[in-house]
């Protein structure tokens, strides 16, 4: 077993979970603000603390994706995160992109950016202790939406970027993301994930990618958020596997998926139907974001009296996910 195929086999297997905190300075400082938290860096770093010190985090989660900025933080106890993630055995993870930008001649639709100066930056974040990265692309549907232009350039450079993490030790998580955003059909969302799946790992391929040692994290199969019929949950279990069985080949360890916007209930309940469905080639589990942290940031509000009931909310959320694996 190679190096890049056990860190992969570890972030997905023994029903633990990946935790995505890596939410970019502007981002996250809008959702402390939301919450009535003033946006500074000490802010961002006391909540991420809130987060990794947990109790008991690590029976459900197996890795922790951070942000540059929190990379380089130190818990008050001096440790810097990736540190102390691993002193309590946890993967310490990083995203790499720098963000998703206007794509050329693509009305709409966007391409996702950083591969400049990516194998640099991939040898310092494995030197100061991450295990493993994430890219994310986005995909939109709507009216002749997406086109083959959009899906291409950034199943391109998921696959270059890939390719940069594994040659510099760090496992890759792949996300492809179609957004829930729009009035599209369960069965719209189906076609244009298969097929964006599709051509991501035609271009893993193509940069000969180490299959074994990645991470996919796909959205679910829903329907669009403000479409009318909304599926069942079987459906969307049902709907969700069969387009992984018509696009990810089975060398694939791992699939994380990511929660998209949906409510954390529902998130919930859709990877639990899906672990229903057997002969799966790949451990199914999540990496999610908002579905794990919102109930602790709105229990937290900046307020050192909440930290606890903050803990036990994302506590609750995490050992809901492990218990739906």
């Amino acid at each position: 077993m190679s190096v890049l195929n056990k860190i992969a086999r570890t972030l997905v297997s023994n029903r633990r979970g990946i935790l995505a905190a890596d939410e970019s300075i502007g981002t996250m400082s809008t959702r402390l603000e939301k919450v009535g938290v003033e946006a500074t860096a000490e802010n961002r770093r006391l909540y991420r603390e809130l987060i990794v010190t947990t109790p008991q985090l690590a029976e459900s989660i197996s890795g922790i994706i951070l942000a540059d900025e929190t990379f380089h933080q130190k818990l008050s106890n001096g440790r810097t995160f990736p540190e102390y993630l691993h002193d309590i055995g946890i993967l310490a993870g990083i995203k790499v992109d720098t963000g998703a930008k206007a794509l050329a001649g693509a009305p709409g639709e966007k391409i996702t950016e950083g591969l400049d100066g990516l194998r640099e930056r991939v040898e310092e974040y494995a030197r100061l202790g991450a295990t493993f990265a994430k890219w994310r692309a986005v995909i939109t549907i709507g009216d002749s939406l997406p086109s083959k232009r959009a899906v291409h350039a950034n199943a391109h450079a998921l696959a270059r970027y890939a390719g940069l993490c594994q040659e510099g030790g760090l496992v890759p998580i792949v996300e492809p993301e179609v957004l829930m955003d729009g009035s599209h059909s369960l069965a719209k969302c189906q076609e244009v994930t298969t097929s964006v799946i599709r051509t991501v790992f035609d271009q893993l391929e193509l940069m000969q990618v180490q299959l074994d040692g990645i991470v996919l994290k796909p959205n679910m199969v829903v329907a669009g958020s403000e479409s009318a019929e909304q599926p069942s949950v079987e459906d969307v279990a049902n709907a969700t596997v069969e387009a992984l069985r018509a696009s990810v080949p089975p060398s694939v360890p791992g699939i994380a998926f990511l929660s998209g916007g949906q409510r954390p209930e529902v998130a919930t309940e859709n990877l639990a139907a899906m672990q229903n469905i057997d002969s799966l080639p790949w451990e199914l589990t999540y990496s999610f974001g908002r579905a794990l942290v919102g109930p602790a940031l709105e229990t937290w509000r900046g307020e050192t009296g909440n930290a606890t009931a903050a803990q036990e909310a994302l506590s609750e959320r995490a050992v809901a996910n492990a218990s739906a694996r």
